[in-house]
């Protein structure tokens, strides 16, 4: 594994990708932070050295670095899923490469379901903890000591310092948002109303089908991580309708004005 991180890092810096200080992941409906940037470099997941390829259609598949308040960004215009047939070193590969770029802090969005019937869709939920129902770990595999501690301390995954300036920063700007427990699992397929039950059951606020296993890795690597859901539907099993996917795009949309306010204000204070 090290030999192809470094082989696709070493192939972004050829491409101009210098220093990045801080890395982004953009999830489904969450494209346009890279309107604020001022692009130096970007890449196409295919034309990155042992780089998978983004298979969903509302996912970009691009990596970009430029300039976002004036610090040095790497975004990650799309990501990769379990639910695509991809393995857990397949969906992290990408923020190790990162790492080696020389990003030290990870900014991490997604599109969720909320399970906690007070959170509404179209809100924004700060991830304070995480379940992971994937039924797997990153850093399972042969060797991974050699990339870091193996049994990563995962009790406090998302970086406390930072999530209370994302907190400061929406009461500022007035954006409601909530703070919770987001579940993670495998997907593709939506929950059923029993398991909407159990979610609820066992503390989850929100859930969705990714963003754990990245959180995982950047822990292990011992980066800062900030991460935050839109909530995209209301998961009701009482009151459950069928799920539009369209819908849940133009929802992200709707309220990605406010996420990019989030993560913008942050960067200038990190």
């Amino acid at each position: 594994m090290i030999k192809y991180i470094n082989e696709a890092a070493d192939d972004l810096k050829k491409k101009g990708f210098e220093a990045p200080e801080i890395g982004i992941v953009l999830g489904t409906g969450l494209g346009k932070l890279v309107d604020e940037i001022e692009i130096i470099a970007k890449a196409s997941y295919n034309h990155i050295p042992s780089f998978p390829t983004a298979t969903v259609e509302f996912h970009q598949g691009k990596l970009i670095y430029g300039t976002l308040a004036e610090k040095k960004v790497v975004v990650m215009q799309g990501r990769f899923h379990l639910y695509e047939g991809y393995s857990t070193y397949d969906v992290t590969f990408p923020i190790r490469v990162m790492k080696e770029l020389g990003i030290t802090k990870l900014l991490v969005s997604n599109a969720a379901g909320a399970i906690n019937k007070s959170y509404k869709k179209g809100e924004i939920m700060l991830i304070d903890d995480h379940i992971n129902l994937q039924r797997d770990s990153p850093l399972a595999f042969k060797g991974v000591e050699e990339m870091g501690e193996r049994f990563v301390d995962m009790s406090a995954p998302y970086d406390t310092g930072m999530n209370q300036k994302i907190e400061a920063i929406a009461t500022k700007n007035n954006i409601n948002l909530q703070k919770g427990v987001y579940a993670s699992v495998l997907g593709p397929q939506l929950e059923t109303r029993a398991e909407y039950r159990y979610l609820g059951i066992i503390g989850a606020d929100a859930v969705g089908m990714s963003t754990v296993p990245e959180v995982i890795v950047a822990n292990h690597l011992n980066l800062s991580v900030a991460a935050v859901s839109v909530l995209t539907d209301e998961c009701d099993p009482d009151n459950l309708k069928p799920v539009n996917i369209q819908e849940i795009i133009e929802i992200a949309g709707k309220a990605e004005p406010d996420m990019i306010t989030l993560f913008r204000e942050l960067i200038k204070e990190i």
